[in-house]
Parts: C-alpha cells; structure tokens; sequence
C-alpha cells in the first residue's frame, strides 16, 4: 500500500514468480524516508527511469495554483450540512409568510409588477457576487484540468474522485484506508463509469462486466496491469503443469467400476446415472440459497451471463 507522498524513481521492472504482472522496484527522492525502496504492481508501459506519485493523502496545496481539494466529508461535516440546511429553510418559509422584504433593518414595500411603476435597482454587491462567482468557477475548471494534466499518469495513485469517467485503472482498493484488491492480475485493468452526485460512491465497471460501486475515497492505480500476453502463455509439457501443483484429472468414465460411480460397463457408458463425484455425491440443482440472500449491495449490474454473455437478447 503506497501511503508515502512524493515522486519515487523507478528503478527497474522486474518478475516475480509469485504473481502473473510485473513488478517495478521504487525508489523515493525523500533522503528522509524510512523505507526508501519499495514495490508496486508495474502498469503496462511503465519503464526504468520514469516517475510516479501517490496522492493517496489528498492532492498538495501548492500543486496547482486556485485549486482546493475537497475530499468526502464525514458523518459530522453532513450532520452539520443537514442542520444548517434545515435552518436555511424554516427562515425561507418564515420570510415568505411576511410580504414585505426586510433590508438594513427597513421594511420596505414589496416590488410592483407594474411596467409604469419605478423598480428598485440591482444591488451592487450581488452583481459582484455573480461575477466572482463566474470567475472562481471559470479559474476551478481551469486548475482542474491542469491538475489532470500532472496527475493522470500511469502508476500514478488517486482517489477515485479525483478520476474522470471513462479512465483505465488497475489495483482498486475497496476501502479508504485498505490495499488493492481488484484487477491485480496480468493485464486485468476496470473503467471508471461515473460519479454518485451525493459525492461517496464510484461506479467502476470491471472486466467481467459487473458495475459495482466502490467509496470515492478509495484509491486506484491509473494504467492497466502490465504483461498482457500472459494469458498466450504455453506450457509446453505436462511437467511444467504439475510444477504449478496441478495434478492429472482422470474422467470418471475412464475407471473401473470399482473406482468411480461412472466407471466400468462397455464403451463410453455410465449406466443411464445422473452426474455424481467420485463419493456418490450427486451433481444437480443447488437446493439452497446462498449466505447472502440478497446479493451484493455494492454490485449495480450484475456480469453478464447465458444469453446476455453469448449476445442473445
């Protein structure tokens, strides 16, 4: 988990016979660092003497100028939201019931719809207001695409409301504070689809096709998972698979009577039995319901599977 702030130096890219993705040795420009050497899962394209950063903390002040990062806000933040909206609304409802407008301590009479009639001119103050107003939001669309600009690199880790919809990442982390857990793999990588309006969830759509949502506050690497070709891989012998600790499948048809429910009778023939394992036990319907009875309350759109897989309606 890169929890360390700051640009590291790529070192070398090198292979780990523990996972199917290179990995690529890091090193931290901070002289101060208590772990100066670190690795990561090397995203495809990712070379000996690049750059990466973590903002898993949030995005610097002095990054880019104008900009202010504005992360989720907690339990207490929305319980004060709510009572200060709350607030806002009843003293709405009580200047409504009242039909005159109270300005600088004057009651004044409400404006006339009258064309003839003379109208009260625009305060000042709220037409510099709108026009700060237009000015900030002018120089926050600028500052955030700069801030893109510098922050959008592969190997690169973000928080996923600091990612635009339609990015390719790898390694997504489910929690604020955990490590990655999905799309670690040779390759793997997901999309971010889009952002919930009430600024705490995700929707990441994975490889398989499930859209999910995950906490904006989680992070991910920005890239796909490098050694694509993995899957082309050839084993070449039967050696090599029982290296990997995978031992020979035999057909239960294969055996004898003796050995296997299946076994024995004459030519390719079980005996009319339903499927069963090598104990008896019968392969059928699943006459149980799952622990989770309702699914999972993160999944939006489940992956696609039977006709919805094959491409039938």
């Amino acid at each position: 988990m890169r929890s360390e702030v700051g640009p590291h130096d790529v070192v070398r890219i090198e292979y780990d016979p523990g996972r199917s993705a290179h990995i690529a040795l890091l090193k931290s420009r901070n002289p101060l660092s208590k772990k100066p050497l670190s690795y990561i899962v090397a995203p495809e394209g990712l070379r000996a003497g690049d750059v990466v950063e973590s903002y898993r903390g949030g995005i610097p002040k002095d990054l880019v100028q104008g900009y202010v990062d504005k992360p989720q806000p907690s339990k207490k933040d929305r319980r004060l939201a709510r009572e200060a909206e709350e607030t806002a609304r009843k003293l709405a409802a009580k200047q409504a019931q009242n039909p005159f407008v109270h300005k600088g301590g004057r009651t004044l009479s409400p404006l006339s719809t009258d064309p003839a009639s003379p109208q009260s001119v625009l305060d000042p103050t709220i037409l510099e207001r709108a026009q700060s107003e237009a000015a900030g939001s002018t120089n926050s669309s600028l500052s955030l695409g700069v801030l893109r600009t510098l922050t959008l690199k592969p190997g690169n880790v973000l928080p996923l409301r600091l990612i635009p919809s339609g990015t390719i990442v790898h390694c997504v982390a489910l929690s604020p504070h955990g490590p990655a857990v999905l799309c670690r793999a040779a390759g793997t990588y997901a999309q971010i689809v889009a952002h919930d309006d009430k600024g705490r969830y995700t929707q990441v759509k994975l490889m398989s096709g499930e859209v999910r949502n995950v906490l904006q506050n989680s992070c991910a690497t920005i890239g796909k998972a490098s050694n694509p070709d993995w899957k082309l891989r050839s084993l070449g012998k039967a050696g090599r698979s029982r290296w990997l600790g995978r031992r020979p499948k035999v057909r239960g048809m294969a055996m004898n009577a003796c050995d296997h429910p299946h076994g024995g009778g004459r030519g390719k023939s079980k005996g009319n039995k339903h499927p069963r394992s090598v104990w008896g036990w019968l392969k059928g319907k699943r006459t149980r319901r799952p622990g989770d009875k309702d699914g999972n309350k993160m999944v939006v759109h489940q992956r696609p599977r039977g006709k919805e897989k094959r491409g039938g309606v």
